[in-house]
């Protein structure tokens, strides 16, 4: 039953008097402040409820006379019997009754003029409530984050439809990216730098493989599949020269520089493999189309220097030689640093003074720019103490790193020009847009999925989630109601 205005207005003033009576009772019986905060809270959400149905009530039913037009011109007609619609907000279910128009009974539903009216959006929940939602989800899995909705607002979909909801609010996230405007001229620093680095999605197995005639695996089967996906982030930051002993400091000694420089407006993104129009679009290729994007809207006419800092994966490189030939490549340090441990190790106790001696002393080797010295040095201690087995293996294959990355390791270069050499901005886009999120106990995900997922959470990391969930409401305003969306 449809309460009317009056009354409406009469059951929340009740609601109101009863929340200040609460008050007042807690009061005499001194009761505990978070005891009264959590009863005021939920006759709070009471009191919205009302409020709220009043509103829509007050709206009306929608009835514009018997027949209406399309824009098209064609003729639509009221229905005999108003429609009813379920709206999920954040006080809890609101009821709505109203007119609809369509050529014929029977026939699809084509005007709603108390939706266009209210701007409902196309499911049955709320956009506040959809906005709370999701930003629980980019952050703990669906079922959680729909338990604590639950038991924050007492109203919540199901994790199904979570997780549905996820993947229809990030369908605008590329248009979004592409209408930002790039950060003002005045703040941007003098280099401009871009980094990229891969991390596996847990994925789910196709249905087909997923069933068994044996619970047991196979022998070398493992229970998942992972699917790389790519994460790029794009900054300026201003030089920073530096001397390889103070490097050796930073990196050996945990001596942070006082007066290092802060990557300014950085931007991250992630990309999975997708099929686009019937062809297949790598993850790597769909991220640095993204890169070229913004390096072009940061600096159209290429004054600044640009900065390509990386790990050794030789795609990536090929990628960076086909997309930004004109990048100054740099193997990010800390990669190279960690093969040098290993190494280290081969000859040394770990935790040993020894092995720090042997990591500072070939360290500071790279950073004068002695790549080539170094790499003859370990392929003499390899014949020297006639290394076998792992050993062997471990220094050989630091000694092919370094050989096929010798070209990005100019490091005495890169110190005098005071470019970045480590891509902690790349490992920590890669920790917290990835890991964190994609990686949780049990996730397992479709393609569409975690590319949904991954672009929501660029979106909230890189601090335009408010802009988003306003421009997506937006898009589907004009979608739905056109003109009246304006």
């Amino acid at each position: 039953m449809i309460m009317s205005q009056e009354q409406s207005l009469l059951k929340s003033q009740a609601q109101l008097q009863a929340l200040c009576d609460l008050v007042l009772q807690a009061s005499k019986m001194q009761q505990r402040i978070d005891e009264v905060e959590r009863d005021l809270f939920v006759g709070l959400l009471a009191l919205g409820q009302t409020l709220l149905q009043t509103f829509v009530n007050q709206a009306g039913d929608g009835d514009i006379g018997p027949a209406g037009t399309t824009e098209d011109g064609q003729t639509l007609r009221r229905l005999t019997e108003r429609h009813a619609r379920r709206y999920l907000s954040i006080f809890g279910e609101i009821d709505i009754q109203r007119w609809v128009y369509a050529q014929r009974e029977g026939q699809k539903i084509e005007r709603v003029p108390l939706d266009a009216q209210l701007g409902l959006p196309a499911s049955e929940f709320s956009y506040v409530l959809e906005d709370w939602l999701q930003r629980l989800c980019i952050k703990e899995s669906f079922g959680e984050s729909v338990s604590s909705l639950r038991d924050l607002l007492g109203v919540a979909p199901s994790e199904r439809g979570a997780e549905v909801m996820n993947q229809r609010l990030a369908k605008h996230a590329e248009m979004f990216r592409q209408t930002q405007p790039p950060p003002p001229p005045r703040e941007e620093a003098e280099i401009l730098v871009v980094t990229a680095d891969g991390k596996g999605v847990p994925m789910r197995r196709p249905l087909a493989e997923r069933v068994r005639t044996s619970p047991r695996r196979g022998k070398g089967e493992k229970a998942n599949k992972k699917q790389m996906s790519y994460v790029g982030a794009v900054y300026t930051i201003a030089p920073f020269q530096r001397t390889p002993d103070e490097v050796v400091d930073e990196v050996l000694r945990r001596a942070r520089a006082a007066d290092r420089p802060t990557p300014q407006h950085k931007r991250v993104w992630a990309e999975m493999t997708t099929v686009r129009e019937g062809e297949c679009c790598t993850g790597k290729e769909n991220l640095f189309l993204e890169l070229i994007i913004a390096l072009h809207e940061r600096d159209p006419q290429r004054h600044k220097p640009l900065v390509c800092l990386m790990d050794g994966e030789p795609g990536l490189w090929e990628a960076q030689r086909k997309w930004l030939p004109w990048a100054i490549g740099i193997l990010d340090l800390f990669h190279v640093l960690e093969r040098l441990w290993a190494v280290a190790h081969c000859f040394h106790p770990e935790k040993s003074q020894e092995a720090e001696q042997f990591v500072t002393h070939r360290l500071r080797m790279l950073l004068e720019g002695k790549v080539g010295y170094l790499i003859g040095g370990l392929r003499r201690l390899v014949n020297h103490y006639e290394l076998r087995g792992e050993k062997r293996r471990t220094v050989t294959a630091c000694i092919r790193y370094y050989e096929n990355n010798r070209d990005h390791m100019r490091y005495d270069e890169y110190l005098a020009a005071g470019y970045p050499i480590g891509s902690g901005v790349a490992e920590g886009a890669c920790r917290h847009l990835v890991k964190d999120r994609m990686e949780l106990t049990g996730m397992r995900w479709t393609v569409n999925g975690a590319q949904a997922m991954l672009h929501l959470r660029a979106i909230y990391l890189n601090g335009d989630w408010n802009s988003y969930i306003n421009y997506n409401i937006q898009a589907e305003q004009t979608t739905l109601y056109g003109k009246l969306a304006a």
